[in-house]
């Protein structure tokens, strides 16, 4: 398994997607950074209105969350087969820069905040996609809500342990980023702008964690000669105490 699938990295990427989520929205003039179709929601029902300038400040993430996917998709593109420094801890360096960079826009700077959060909410939606082997989003919740019920129902129904234990999966993540949301929410509160770096830092912890899992492969004598593929390097290095992230 990847280290990037595992619950525990997972649940960490979720707690600080409800975290940006409820920063977003408590202090950054009630704008959602994941849920897209709120803003969408929002935008319309605000231009239809003739509230113009209103309207922009909900479709503006909604422009900057594409954006978010389209450079995500170009990064893994390019650095996939990078050795040294695994594509999607890239990725995590230009979320954590992005969040702390957030954390110190004032609050009169709200519209270009909320739409740095939004990219960076793309890049890890983009990037994170499994856990266990599961697709899953770790910057929302409909989609994993969606999942987790129907494979408690599959269990209900054919008492097939797989699925309970998918649907727990689902459901822990789901609670991870309800707990995030409520710290976020709770936190705003005191800390203000600066919340926001907290989620910085928990992205910090997720990149250390796949780092400690990374291989020095580029250095073995015998690296040369060995096929690039995927189950080619597991099988040549299947005894050494390698565990990376081959994806």
């Amino acid at each position: 398994m990847q280290t990037s699938e595992s619950f525990r990295l997972s649940a960490l990427l979720s707690f600080s997607g409800g975290l940006q989520d409820a920063y977003t929205y408590n202090v950054r003039a009630k704008v959602f950074a994941n849920a897209q179709t709120g803003n969408l929601v929002l935008m319309s029902q605000n231009f239809l209105e003739g509230n113009l300038m209103q309207g922009l400040h909900y479709v503006c993430p909604l422009f900057s969350f594409a954006l978010g996917v389209f450079v995500a998709e170009r990064i893994e593109s390019r650095f996939k087969s990078t050795r040294n420094l695994h594509w999607r801890q890239i990725i995590l360096l230009v979320e954590i820069f992005t969040l702390i960079l957030v954390g110190f826009l004032p609050s009169t700077m709200n519209l270009p905040a909320n739409m740095l959060v939004s990219f960076s909410c793309a890049l890890q939606l983009q990037t994170f996609r499994k856990v266990r082997g599961y697709g899953y989003a770790s910057t929302m919740c409909i989609g994993n809500l969606r999942s987790g019920t129907e494979s408690l129902s599959c269990y209900l129904r054919s008492k097939d342990k797989n699925s309970l234990k998918k649907a727990l999966h689902f459901y822990g993540i789901i609670f991870v980023f309800s707990l995030g949301a409520g710290v976020g929410g709770v936190l705003s509160g005191f800390l203000g702008i600066h919340t926001i770096c907290l989620s910085g830092a928990i992205l910090f912890c997720v990149m250390l964690m796949m780092q400690k899992e990374n291989t020095t492969i580029t250095f073995s004598p015998f690296s040369h000669i060995l096929s690039y593929s995927v189950q080619e390097r597991r099988r040549d290095y299947d005894t050494t105490s390698y565990r990376g992230d081959w994806r």
